[in-house]
């Protein structure tokens, strides 16, 4: 099968189109034609070899993990799928059997799996996979747009529906509003929970976007000073949550614009690992701080559910076909796009 693949770490060029065995599936497992992949910034990381990712060749890895497309093998073991049906495929696999994974809590999952950095991913024709991990989608559901969904809308959902316990009458701020997470966590603010959200972008143009998603408010830190901005905005008092995808670059500014009781979730350090915790403003103003790295399979479920009635539809900025990854990874590394970016084998 056609995929792309590496076999040492470096920029875009080591990126390889060519041919991989065809996946050969088990009992519990289903074969499914790959129609679209998105990319996320863990597969540049994977690709590069940096913050944690880097992996000893042979074998080469097929980078991935976001996809859509339709089931085209079946094992044995498998009830509620069959061949023929559009599927989302949720890109973390989990044991299964441990405490966490029988309790419900399978986010916890020590021995869990990415797709595309631990495992082969979706950056190719097929893939293969335990069936508990395929959701199915809707006719009116694009394969571009269900592939957009998990690696954003995962944590969003874990942040915002399950730990943070965002109310219609809060107001959340969105870091970063023209990624992946962003788009999603302004959706699912205001078209879930109804929520007000004040979100920070870096132009113009994509203040525009974020309004057209729902964003009630934008700022533009380049122009702006995110907190000071936050507290006339909000007549002084701050925001309920805050949605941080990006890391140490707006912490200071995004902590202190929380206002008595807030909540600061946090699913990504693209700018940075490092930043530094006023405690005294944590404990005087009853402030919680937590982290989520993507969520569970029933927040899986749930999107989904959410996908296929509309009312959340992942943005989706371009697509290439996959013998293109490198054009694809260079412009992810640009940062010049609004939403995410997929790829069609």
């Amino acid at each position: 099968m056609k995929s792309v693949y590496i076999e040492s770490h470096g920029g875009p060029e080591v990126l390889t189109h060519g041919e991989r065995p065809d996946p050969v599936i088990g009992p519990d497992e289903v074969n499914i034609r790959i129609r679209a992949c998105a990319l996320n910034r863990l597969d540049t990381y994977t690709r590069a070899g940096l913050r944690g990712m880097r992996k000893e060749f042979p074998p080469p890895l097929i980078l991935g993990g976001d996809s859509a497309g339709e089931v085209v093998e079946v094992g044995g073991q498998v009830h509620g799928l069959k061949v023929g049906d559009r599927v989302v495929i949720n890109p973390r696999t989990t044991c299964g059997s441990c405490t966490y994974c029988t309790s419900g809590q399978d986010e916890l999952c020590a021995t869990s799996k990415m797709l595309g950095s631990a495992i082969d991913g979706s950056y190719a024709e097929h893939i293969k996979l335990v069936a508990t991990n395929v959701h199915s989608l809707e006719p009116g559901v694009s394969f571009d747009e269900a592939a957009a969904l998990p690696t954003t809308f995962l944590p969003v959902w874990s942040i915002l529906v399950r730990r943070a316990k965002l109310q219609p009458s809060e107001t959340v701020l969105v870091l970063s509003a023209s990624a992946g997470v962003g788009t999603a966590a302004i959706q699912v603010a205001k078209n879930v929970i109804g929520a007000r959200v004040i979100a920070t972008t870096s132009t113009q143009e994509k203040a525009n976007k974020a309004k057209e998603l729902g964003a009630d408010e934008v700022i533009d830190y380049t122009q702006e000073d995110i907190a000071t901005r936050v507290k006339e905005l909000t007549n002084g008092q701050g925001v309920d949550v805050v949605v941080d995808h990006v890391g140490s670059e707006f912490f200071q500014a995004a902590y202190s614009s929380l206002k008595p009781g807030g909540r600061y979730g946090n699913c990504g350090i693209t700018t940075g690992y490092k930043a530094e915790l006023q405690l005294g403003l944590m404990f005087t103003k009853h402030l919680t701080v937590f982290g989520v790295f993507m969520g569970s399979k029933q927040d899986m479920q749930d999107i989904v559910d959410m996908l296929n009635q509309r009312k959340i539809v992942p943005v989706v900025h371009q697509a290439f076909p996959l013998e293109q990854a490198q054009d694809a990874h260079h412009m992810m590394e640009s940062r010049n796009f609004f939403g995410k970016l997929v790829l069609n084998p």
